[in-house]
């Protein structure tokens, strides 16, 4: 019986022979001569007896019938392999159908090692993740970081030769760790610059990886698509990624990013990612400013698709909004109603298989994603690959992705906007009234929120292949803020307990020009905090909520899968959750940057009935306490509420201030938000 934790190891050093040593524990799979690859069956003695000098651990692989690999093998194992690429979706999905339909861990070990080194390293590591996460008998297993194991898609090029230098010259335990200089892919003389830390944030980029991993696009069994409210989260993780962004363009003292909402106007940004490919031993291609977008007709990529295609599949979506219904293949009317609207209308945009018709809605989404991606070669004639908008772990570095989801955006909010309002029925709570609200930091001024920068260690050795052994850690400085609590005060009218769903958000109280916003502009950047569910004793009730408590973020030990530090106890139902709780917004950037003065905010919290809001299901060892954005596995979206509620709708008639809006179980709060520039390193443990 094969030990399913050997799995992990598949996933270290990705373009070294499967052969090769690998882990902390030196391990070899013992591979059957008829699984190597034509280039080292005939010396396989010479090659397994050569890296086998210091085995601590074999393992034995079984040899059994390997399925048709054909499709997964088309992709070449030098070529970028992309989620947005219909092709690509199609031998991802039918690789992880061959992981998944694999009958026992140890045909699974043997199908993975003998696909390992024929099909694409990072197709390889996305299908068997797929797999891994949502194989009943492998959903224990602790996924390494993305960042660990192909590091060159989060990191500049140069530093990666600094890496391979310091990982041969310097023995493992003298190694210092090497530094990512903060300017590497402009200067401040391009204004886009300013927000380098959450464009080029690593644990942003893990996270947007993370979250397609947990929702892929395609696979023949559908439940591993068709989770709870997918096409809804697609909306709400999105919508809530592009409010963030904004607070932090007015914590830089920029405007809100405008939608690309004309696709035949230049993209006025530009953007040099600094990084190459490991894999395709190619640089990461550039989009120089004012570069427009022009037809794709990339026969390799098995794309034909013209600028007029998006334009017809954005119009039928807009119509069907307008008209208040989807037509299926079946030519079936389905409503976008206030229950299930939204999460049509995610599928639908996002062109997952869960789309009700995607011949007559077509793949708005992903093919954005491709057209500006392969902007500076449509025909390929240069032969070049796509840049970085192209892959779901470096896409979010481009300014442009805001610009793009800002514009997908548009056409969700035109459907929230012709939903009606919510009443004062539908958002009071009778009987409960918050009467205070304060925030603070230890020792700190009570409603001033301090951030700062950090600089903290990646250990990236899982990733460097064909250099000795040991760890390589790169230092990356990120935004942090110091940890606060919520103290509120919550008054139960009511003769008997009372429970309740505690809504946290926040977003700044001016716009750019420096006045107070609309509401309806307002409600747009409201950022999540925190969402939990309380108890309420008659009479006066004191409500206190750490920062590190939110449900949106995970910590950094999850992000950056820190596996020694913050791991559940081996056996717990907690450790089966671990895998899935690595979908999570970074903790160090729960709060935006800030200014020095001070970025003035409304702070809103709000009280709403749990008994309406409540999903009754069994949450215990299960991972929800980054659910928001991410759900909750195997579970239903713990909230019957809408995503974003009570924000995701226009306002009622007279509440065109936030102030007006209140209701008496709610409450807002001035909080500002201070940045220091100081730099701290972070202590590990």
């Amino acid at each position: 019986m094969a030990d399913k934790k050997n799995l992990l190891l598949l996933f270290d050093h990705p373009t070294e022979p499967v052969f090769m040593d690998k882990g902390k524990k030196v391990t070899v799979f013992d591979v059957p001569d008829s699984f190597l690859t034509d280039r080292y069956r005939p010396i396989s003695n010479e090659v397994q007896s050569r890296v086998g000098e210091k085995v601590e651990q074999r393992v034995p692989v079984r040899e059994i019938s390997i399925p048709d690999l054909r499709i997964p093998m088309s992709l070449g194992r030098d070529e970028q392999f992309s989620l947005f690429l219909p092709k690509h979706r199609r031998i991802a999905g039918r690789l992880i159908d061959i992981f998944m339909n694999m009958r026992s861990v140890d045909d699974l070990q043997s199908v993975a090692v003998y696909a390992r080194d024929r099909v694409n390293p990072v197709l390889f590591n996305y299908a068997l993740s797929v797999a891994l996460l949502h194989r009943p008998d492998t959903q224990g297993l602790d996924l390494p970081s993305f960042s660990q194991t192909f590091p060159d898609r989060f990191i500049d090029s140069q530093v990666m030769r600094q890496l391979r230098e310091e990982s041969f010259v310097v023995q493992s335990g003298s190694r210092m760790p090497i530094t990512i200089p903060r300017d590497y892919t402009a200067s401040d003389l391009d204004p886009e610059h300013r927000l380098w830390y959450f464009r080029e944030d690593l644990g942003i980029n893990l996270h947007h990886w993370h979250w397609h991993l947990v929702y892929p696009f395609e696979a023949t069994d559908r439940s591993i698509v068709a989770k709870d409210r997918r096409g809804e989260l697609f909306y709400y993780m999105h919508q809530q990624v592009i409010a963030r962004y904004n607070m932090e363009r007015f914590s830089n003292n920029l405007s809100r990013v405008q939608p690309f909402n004309n696709l035949r106007e230049p993209i006025a940004e530009g953007y040099f990612p600094k990084m190459d490919s490991l894999v395709a031993s190619r640089a990461w291609p550039p989009r120089f400013e004012n570069t427009r977008l022009s037809d794709l007709n990339r026969e390799a990529d098995q794309l034909n698709v013209e600028i007029g295609d998006l334009e017809r599949w954005r119009d039928r979506i807009y119509e069907a909004i307008h008209q208040g219904f989807v037509m299926d293949e079946r030519g079936t009317r389905i409503p976008l109603d206030e229950a299930r609207g939204i999460d049509h209308l995610g599928n639908m945009i996002e062109a997952s298989i869960l789309s009700p018709n995607r011949v007559l809605y077509g793949d708005l989404h992903n093919n954005g994603h491709t057209f500006i991606s392969y902007s500076h070669d449509p025909s390929n004639k240069h032969l070049e690959s796509f840049g970085v908008m192209g892959d779901v772990s470096t896409a979010m570095r481009d300014p442009v992705f805001y610009k793009w989801h800002s514009y997908i955006d548009r056409i969700f909010q035109e459907h929230k906007s012709r939903l009606p309002a919510y009443t004062d029925t539908q958002l009071n709570y009778t009987g409960i009234s918050i009467t205070g609200i304060q925030v603070a930091t230890n020792g700190g001024q009570a409603n001033a929120l301090s951030t700062f920068w950090q600089q903290s260690d990646v250990d990236l050795s899982r990733g460097f292949d064909f250099l000795p052994r040991g760890n390589v850690f790169a230092r990356f400085s990120h935004l942090q803020h110091l940890p606060f609590t919520y103290t509120i005060n919550v008054n139960n009218d009511g003769g008997a307990q009372r429970f309740g769903y505690c809504r946290i958000f926040m977003a700044p109280k001016n716009d750019e020009r420096g006045q107070p916003m609309l509401m309806r502009e307002q409600r747009l950047m409201m950022v999540e905090l925190d969402k939990f569910v309380v108890s309420l004793n008659p009479g006066p009730n004191t409500i206190r909520r750490r920062s590190t408590e939110s449900s949106v973020t995970i910590p950094f030990e999850r992000t950056f899968r820190n596996l020694d530090a913050n791991r559940p106890t081996t056996g717990s139902p907690e450790e089966l959750e671990f895998n899935f709780c690595g979908c999570g917004w970074p903790n160090h950037m729960l709060i935006p940057k800030g200014l020095p003065e001070g970025l003035p905010c409304d702070l809103f919290v709000m009280i709403s009935n749990y008994e309406n809001d409540r999903v009754d299901q069994q949450l215990v060892g299960r991972c929800s306490d980054a659910a928001s954005y991410c759900g909750v596995r195997d579970r239903l979206y713990p909230d019957r509420q809408s995503m974003g509620y009570p924000f995701d709708r226009l306002p009622r008639t007279g509440a065109d201030r936030l102030v007006n809006f209140l209701t008496p179980n709610m409450s807002i709060v001035d909080v500002s938000i201070r940045h220091e520039n100081r730099t701290v390193t972070r202590q590990t443990r």
